[in-house]
């Protein structure tokens, strides 16, 4: 795929070089009739999570130089405010209100783990702030507040188990960090294993903490539950920086694929760039979007990044693409409602569809998740995936899980009557905490 966008990414760069000249020209003229419209990016540069959030702080600006080259939204350019929260989950929420209150953003992108964001959201509700999260997380929330473009469990960890017991997985090592989206992931994870009829001895579950980097008696634990033989797998919740000493000692101790398979749910290109894959090659990991899908919005996307970057070798990611469809939905909201004021947004937004990077469309529904396509993907000794299974229709993502016995009942709607994030649909009444 590079060797075929050599020549695209010189015509970008090209083509870039004029864009920056015309957004300069633009975004001047724009300062005499507007004030700016100040977008936020809520991203760690530092800390353990910087190896995955950088590239998405990257992503935002250059979402918003490219708005600017096509004039802006309601005749105002669009200025960037950085902040990092430097992988401090009570961080975030200081820099949220930072955004919110000292620099007056009208929206802001960011969070990556879920602890960061259940951190930030008192602040955000409070102000009647807008943030869009890019990251699959664990569900079991819905705010007026947060439009959460990345995965529901229904939309990656329930389709990747169903593929893996497709290829007949019967014992399920669950290895997560100690936070928030494994324990809940993996909670309900247990109750769909057990809803189709797998034991509680045949599930083994693991959490480490954020940097963890000692795993040899952990992977050493993994090989002996799986050296039953009975076909065991590994569904993996490890976020941050300690993939990499992960990955690594499963080589070191041979656990590949044929044997143990892993799928992992928060490693994609960024996080393999940074390894040798090679003794990985057919791993797995369960994403809605991979560099290798072949789209022309695809190609497009990854052209703009090179040239945007500075780097053929930098690779794009699922987060990313997330932050494109938020993005481009909230321009989208912004032009319809004829203003940045929340309130409206979060009115005009719900049935906006933009398009994806897999070729199809994305659609903003009521409980504020969005519809997406599920595709798994097998580890390449080039760092990329190929991909060995994709639903046929997209998949909208649900707020509540329905293999919880406190969630199966809610639903979330936001739209008139209701605007409730739980309704309960047995009592018919909205529980308290969750309302407009």
């Amino acid at each position: 795929m590079r060797s075929r966008s050599t020549l695209r990414i010189l015509v970008s760069r090209i083509a870039a070089l004029a864009i920056t000249a015309l957004a300069f020209l633009t975004s001047s003229t724009m300062a005499q009739t507007g004030e700016p419209i100040r977008v936020g990016v809520l991203h760690s540069v530092s800390g353990t999570m910087a190896i995955s959030e950088t590239t998405l702080k990257d992503t935002v600006l250059m979402l918003v130089e490219q708005q600017n080259a096509r004039g802006g939204l309601l005749g105002r350019p669009l200025e960037a405010v950085v902040v990092d929260p430097a992988s401090d989950w009570p961080l975030f929420a200081e820099k949220a209100r930072e955004l919110l209150v000292r620099d007056q953003v009208d929206v802001v992108f960011g969070c990556w783990t879920s602890v960061s964001r259940k951190s930030v959201l008192p602040v955000f509700e409070e102000l009647d702030g807008l943030l869009f999260y890019p990251v699959q997380y664990e569900g079991e929330e819905s705010s007026k507040n947060v439009f959460y473009t990345g995965a529901a469990p229904n939309q990656q960890a329930i389709p990747a188990v169903d593929y893996l017991m497709a290829q007949g997985i019967e014992r399920w090592v669950l290895a997560g960090t100690d936070y928030v989206y494994p324990r809940t992931t993996n909670k309900i994870l247990q109750a769909y294993l057990a809803s189709k009829g797998v034991a509680e001895d045949d599930i083994f579950v693991s959490y480490t903490p954020f940097g963890h980097s000692d795993w040899q008696s952990i992977v050493a634990e993994i090989k002996r539950f799986g050296g039953t033989g009975r076909a065991t797998a590994v569904v993996s919740t490890v976020n941050g920086d300690a993939n990499v000493p992960f990955y690594k000692e499963l080589a070191n101790q041979g656990v590949n694929a044929s044997d143990i398979p892993v799928v992992a749910f928060s490693v994609g290109e960024e996080e393999l760039s940074g390894i040798d894959t090679a003794p990985l090659v057919g791993h797995l990991a369960a994403w809605n979007y991979f560099m290798s899908v072949e789209s022309d919005a695809n190609y497009d996307f990854i052209d703009a990044w090179l040239a945007y970057i500075g780097d053929e070798d930098r690779v794009t990611n699922d987060p990313m693409e997330a932050h494109y469809i938020g993005f481009n939905m909230w321009a989208k909201a912004v032009e319809k409602a004829g203003t940045t004021a929340a309130p409206a947004v979060q009115d005009a937004i719900i049935g906006v569809s933009v398009p994806n990077l897999s070729g199809g469309m994305a659609t903003m529904l009521p409980n504020h998740h969005i519809s997406k396509p599920v595709l798994i993907g097998e580890i390449l000794d080039d760092g990329q995936f190929q991909v060995v299974f994709e639903t046929p229709e997209p998949i909208e993502g649900d707020a509540w899980s329905d293999y919880l016995p406190g969630s199966r009942d809610l639903q979330a709607d936001w739209t008139a009557p209701r605007h409730c994030g739980n309704y309960h649909t047995v009592e018919q009444r909205c529980l308290a905490g969750d309302t407009d």
